[in-house]
């Protein structure tokens, strides 16, 4: 085990063994730009082997009883409270967190799999009203070996969901962790290894990304594929499956609208709402990103939004009373030069950010620009920075339309007090996940997914084990007939 001050060399845990490779990757930290750890790079043959170690792991793991599954989850979700601090201090080194942000993302972690433990025994059939002499049964089963790709931003409770979703159901997992941040799905493993989990369960591949999917989601062994990133990834990998017949759990990318209406406390919405904003710089797919603002408080709101984003503590994520570190990498600082320079080009107001801060690691400052036209790019794809829109609308029906005007619908937000308002939002807006006055967008208790280009299928909540079941109708007749 690395010590605190280290990050540790990540490799490939195939069929309860850990394995090195020859050759591998570099994982960086955003804060600085230096090398901090290896990463195994899986070849062919490491790929074939995870996917025998988790058919074998499935025989085992399906045989299991639900309350023997629980049990491992809760032991395992138990050691990775005990190791918070270290597994976060990785996930700052390799993200660029601030640490309090990334202790925090461990509870989550932990939270998921505590939730699915309990809900392993609860997977509940039915029985079918019937004639006398025959009966109706249908029975949940687990769907079979899973191969899950978890993204980059949220390197613990990303893996998590999906690993405590199939684990839970009775399935076996090939995690593949995203190369820029594989910490979080390493310790993943390591607990539930040392929490006794059967071999071939869970396994560990890392690498280059189409090497490893475009091995793993043709193979007949796997029975579903679970995938959280971009939408054009997501979309991708939906191809591949389809041409298999293989079903796939898709969570994909988001742009979030905040409606803000006239009757709100004004200052309140707007702090909240910035604080939200910049919290792990603006990458996380439910992100509140496009703010419309009734014109009669719109002024007050921009300013306050502003002053507050402003204000935004950015430095090295591991320092007392950081709020944001870095973005995680070079691609994205890119991104928000991109979209601020586009958006000025626009008409937009930059009243606060929109340049690099420094010289060395992907510092980028805390952004809002209002009066955003519509045809400014940031209005149509996702920052996933520091970047917020704030734009004024007269009505809340004005304010829904622009709300569902981009093909995503992940989560969405509304400010308000009024019954009638709230439950013209409910009706219209088109999200997967709408939250009122709150700028959470899931808790592990409730289902979360998206619609439109946002993906199908959902994780967390009694829905979150569905996707890794199947449906078994068992007809029973006393007599022959």
């Amino acid at each position: 085990m690395a010590a605190m001050t280290d990050y540790p060399d990540v490799g490939l845990y195939i069929g309860g063994s850990w394995r090195t490779t020859a050759d591998d990757l570099p994982v960086v930290n955003p804060a600085n730009e230096q090398i901090i750890g290896r990463l195994a790079r899986a070849g062919q043959q490491d790929l074939d082997d995870a996917v025998e170690a988790a058919s074998k792991g499935f025989e085992v793991w399906s045989q299991t009883a639900p309350k023997d599954r629980a049990e491992v989850l809760r032991t395992a979700a138990a050691l990775m409270r005990e190791r918070q601090a270290e597994i976060a201090h990785d996930i700052t080194l390799e993200l660029g967190k601030p640490y309090p942000q990334a202790k925090l993302e461990v509870i989550r972690g932990c939270e998921f799999f505590e939730w699915d433990a309990g809900e392993a025994v609860r997977t509940y059939g039915r029985v079918i009203p019937s004639a006398p002499g025959i009966n109706y049964i249908v029975h949940q089963q687990p769907i079979g070996p899973v191969a899950a790709f978890s993204p980059w931003n949220f390197p613990m409770s990303q893996p998590a969901r999906k690993v405590a979703g199939a684990v839970a159901a009775g399935c076996s997992v090939i995690l593949k962790p995203a190369e820029e941040t594989p910490a979080g799905a390493m310790h993943i493993v390591r607990a539930f290894h040392d929490a006794g989990l059967p071999p071939g369960v869970l396994n560990l591949v890392c690498g280059v990304p189409s090497e490893i999917s475009e091995h793993l989601i043709p193979h007949e062994t796997i029975r579903l594929v679970a995938f959280t990133g971009s939408t054009a990834v997501g979309r991708h990998l939906t191809g591949l499956a389809s041409d298999h017949m293989t079903p796939v759990l898709m969570e994909l990318g988001g742009h979030a609208p905040v409606i803000v209406c006239e009757d709100v406390d004004v200052r309140a919405a707007a702090v909240t709402s910035a604080v939200r904003k910049m919290r792990n710089a603006g990458q996380v797919c439910t992100s509140p990103t496009r703010f419309f603002v009734h014109d009669s408080i719109y002024r007050e709101f921009l300013g306050t939004f502003t002053e507050r984003a402003a204000a935004t503590v950015v430095g090295d994520p591991m320092d007392p009373g950081v709020e944001m570190g870095p973005l995680a990498n070079d691609r994205r600082l890119a991104a928000m030069i991109e979209f601020v320079a586009d958006a000025r080009d626009k008409g937009a107001e930059v009243t606060t950010g929109g340049s690099r801060i420094g010289v060395s690691g992907y510092f980028f400052e805390p952004t809002v620009l209002a009066d955003v036209p519509d045809d400014a790019r940031v209005m149509q794809v996702e920052p996933f920075g520091p970047l917020a829109i704030v734009n004024r609308v007269g009505s809340l029906d004005e304010a829904i339309e622009r709300a569902n005007s981009v093909p995503f619908g992940l989560a969405a937000y509304g400010f308000t007090n009024r019954a009638d308002y709230i439950d013209r939002m409910v009706e219209r807006v088109e999200t997967g996940n709408l939250s009122i006055n709150t700028l959470e967008a899931s808790v592990p208790e409730t289902p979360f997914g998206g619609v439109k280009s946002s993906g199908y299928g959902r994780e967390g909540g009694v829905e979150g084990l569905h996707n890794y079941m199947v449906v078994k109708n068992v007809s029973h007749s006393i007599s022959i007939v």
